[in-house]
């Protein structure tokens, strides 16, 4: 704080030209800091700007960075779900043709030649699904082999413990509801196929003129009620990704909205207001100049008092 302080007359003391000199070095440091405010456009550009600021902003950018990644995390957890919906999606229909074409050989009207090619038709199918399953890969990981188990983690609550959604398909998942405990489309290596105990879809290839095998009479029924069970756990699988789909757009949907507030928080924390910048830093300007004026006039007040020594 600056006084106004009279006694002049004494030259060794220029307390005016000093006052002058304090205030010219206040404007310019304020002129310096308007000038780098809107040159970066920051209100804190360092600690000492605004200390409580900066640890605030600091810890908001630390947990909006969490929240950015969370988001990838989230669209590769999507991405997983929408290729394991889509395969799934073709192995129902394949076991739909299956199942229609078992129908079809159910018929007292067909002879055993017929009979035949259907069922070889059928294991065509059969292998499609194997393709099927074996080309739903992501991560260098298998989808559909019953053992896939993955957790990612979506985000973090108000003490950074990590959220995580889980997206499992292997054999013993619950929320599947199948009665056997091997859950798999690996149909050209396992007994039971999609969770249904004694279906065996290679079975379709041994059937031959001599014997039927699923495709006989007595055993016909039940092939097709093993084919309705397979369709209709394929379908809870499915029912069970989208699911997971749909709770993972909900919280992508959460992420961005979250990171956008916080972007708007450390906005106005950090941010400089560039219009008042401006106004402050033409009236630094304006003390800057009217300082220089001053220390000038000051610095020329001795001069006066030479007169008293001319006789």
């Amino acid at each position: 704080m600056a006084f106004a302080t009279g006694g002049n007359a004494r030259i060794r003391t220029n307390i005016s030209a000093q006052n002058a000199y304090n205030q010219l070095d206040i404007a310019n440091r304020a002129i310096s800091t308007n000038q780098l405010r809107l040159s970066t456009g920051l209100r804190i550009n360092n600690a000492s700007d605004d200390v409580a600021g900066y640890i605030t902003s600091r810890s908001l950018e630390a947990r909006n960075g969490i929240l950015k990644a969370a988001i990838k995390t989230v669209g590769e957890a999507l991405n997983v779900t929408n290729i394991g919906m889509d395969a799934l999606d073709n192995v129902q229909d394949l076991l739909i043709t299956i199942r229609e074409q078992t129908a079809t050989a159910s018929s007292g009207a067909l002879g055993t030649s017929e009979k035949v090619a259907l069922a070889k038709a059928a294991y065509r199918m059969v292998e499609q699904i194997q393709t099927v399953a074996d080309s739903t890969v992501f991560g260098g990981r298998q989808l559909l082999d019953g053992d896939y188990s993955a957790n990612f983690y979506v985000g973090s609550n108000a003490t950074n413990d990590l959220l995580t959604i889980s997206v499992d398909l292997s054999s013993d998942n619950a929320d599947f509801n199948v009665e056997s405990q091997d859950f798999s489309v690996n149909s050209m290596s396992i007994t039971n196929f999609a969770g249904v105990t004694n279906l065996n879809l290679r079975d379709f290839n041994l059937v031959n003129a001599n014997d039927l095998g699923i495709f006989e009479d007595s055993i016909i029924g039940t092939t097709l009620g093993s084919l309705a069970d397979a369709i209709d756990n394929i379908t809870k699988t499915a029912s069970y990704m989208g699911g997971i789909s749909n709770r993972l757009t909900s919280q992508k949907d959460i992420l961005q909205g979250s990171v956008v507030n916080y972007n708007a928080a450390i906005s106005r924390i950090e941010d400089a207001d560039v219009a008042l910048e401006q106004m402050q830093l033409i009236k630094n300007q304006f003390l800057q100049q009217t300082s220089l004026t001053s220390l000038a006039q000051s610095n020329q007040n001795p001069n006066a008092f030479l007169q008293l020594l001319q006789g």
